[in-house]
């Protein structure tokens, strides 16, 4: 099997089970939205989501870089089937629904956060250097194509199903996508998972940061997306919050937001597969930043709904290009045997950061117009870009590696 046809099976497993996962995660974001209308319940659902993961994320860098990485993607996807397998019979037997879905949507993201980092470290095993661009605008494209379906799709299961059928439907995609994997995509373990451990989790994790000290251009790249992350929490979490209080309350101005969200992604994600980006993913990385600056502001003054869908389907174009240039440069710099503890770094900013902005930002949404929030957070993510522009090491990081 040629590396194009490992990497149409593997996109396409992904693509199966992400759907899945995105129409119970939008079933159960408009839950807890529609029946609470609570910047404060908001902020525990976001929090059960990010939390745990955030815990995780640093055993699962060294899972990742100690055991077969296909079969860490398998076990945690059968994982996440598993606990909304349970979620299906509670509900269905009638259970407090509110509480459940903050306890799943805490152990979903353990799942979520072993995964992450299995699956960046998994590409480059099989996808050559050259071309893990272009494979991760396909990528983003594909999950763009499929959260474009998803919120159409959950808002009109919500309006004839029980809850309990989303979640079964979730279940049986994630089913598909583990047979995939396990039965036709054959990839060997890396190095690492073939060798006996002579050292325990802790030395390995302690390994991983100790790398991420000693290479200069880490711990600027880290602030960055640490920062950027924080400032993007309204325009990622309290925009439906928004729509319900300003425009309406119809779950099909909740379907709307999403729909243009994700034609914008699907868009970035096809420009990045043609395209590439910048040779210097840093400057792809600013590029998308600053669009998504503006388009935060904007999100704060614009007149009605359907003006308000521009901005939002413009974030969803630059959303693409800022992952892929982030992805791959981790992707080309960094030592494969450490691929997975790095990335998951990455997935513990990403997992931490925008929670940690909601625990300001989703309180003050209660006595500040979201509106406010989204402008001053606009202008600010375009200021640290003045910063980023000026510092050599990260632009330097940035460059192409030159190829052996």
């Amino acid at each position: 099997m040629t590396w194009k046809q490992k990497t149409a099976l593997f996109l396409g497993s992904q693509a199966l089970s992400l759907f899945g996962t995105a129409l119970v995660q939008y079933a159960l974001m408009w839950h807890v939205t529609l029946a609470t209308k609570s910047g404060w319940l908001m902020t525990v659902y976001i929090l059960c989501g990010f939390v745990p993961a955030f815990i995780v994320s640093p055993f699962a860098g060294v899972w990742a870089d100690r055991m077969d990485r296909k079969r860490l993607t398998i076990l945690s996807d059968g994982g996440i089937a598993v606990v909304t397998l349970l979620l299906a019979l509670a509900a269905h037997s009638g259970q407090n629904v509110l509480w459940l879905v903050m306890i799943t949507a805490a152990v979903r993201a353990v799942g979520q956060a072993i995964q992450q980092p299995a699956v960046g470290a998994l590409l480059p095993q099989f996808v050559p250097a050259d071309q893990l661009a272009r494979v991760n605008g396909i990528q983003s494209t594909i999950q763009s194509a499929t959260f474009f379906g998803a919120p159409v799709l959950a808002g009109l299961l919500m309006t004839v199903w029980p809850l309990e059928y989303i979640f079964l439907l979730d279940v049986s995609t994630a089913a598909v996508a583990i047979a995939l994997l396990a039965f036709f995509l054959h990839v060997p373990p890396h190095e690492k998972a073939g060798q006996p451990q002579m050292v325990s989790y802790f030395d390995d994790m302690r390994q991983g940061f100790s790398y991420i000290r000693t290479h200069r251009f880490l711990v600027p790249y880290f602030s960055f997306v640490a920062v950027l992350l924080v400032l993007v929490a309204p325009a990622a979490f309290l925009t439906p919050l928004q729509v319900v209080r300003t425009f309406g309350s119809e779950v099909w101005r909740l379907t709307a937001i999403e729909m243009a969200f994700s034609v914008g992604m699907m868009s970035g994600g096809a420009f990045m597969a043609w395209w590439g980006g910048f040779t210097n993913r840093i400057h792809t990385m600013v590029l998308a930043s600053a669009i998504m600056a503006v388009c935060t502001a904007l999100l704060g003054v614009m007149p009605n709904f359907w003006a308000y869908l521009v901005p939002m389907g413009i974030f969803g174009i630059a959303l693409p290009l800022y992952n892929t240039g982030a992805t791959v440069l981790l992707q080309e710099h960094v030592e494969p045997d450490f691929l997975g503890r790095v990335f998951s770094i990455f997935t513990m900013l990403q997992t931490a950061m925008m929670p940690l902005g909601m625990l300001v930002f989703g309180p003050m949404s209660e006595f500040v117009r979201i509106e406010v929030l989204l402008i001053v957070t606009g202008i600010a993510m375009g200021a640290q870009l003045l910063w980023v522009m000026n510092d050599r090491t990260l632009i330097q990081a940035g460059a192409p590696v030159e190829q052996p």
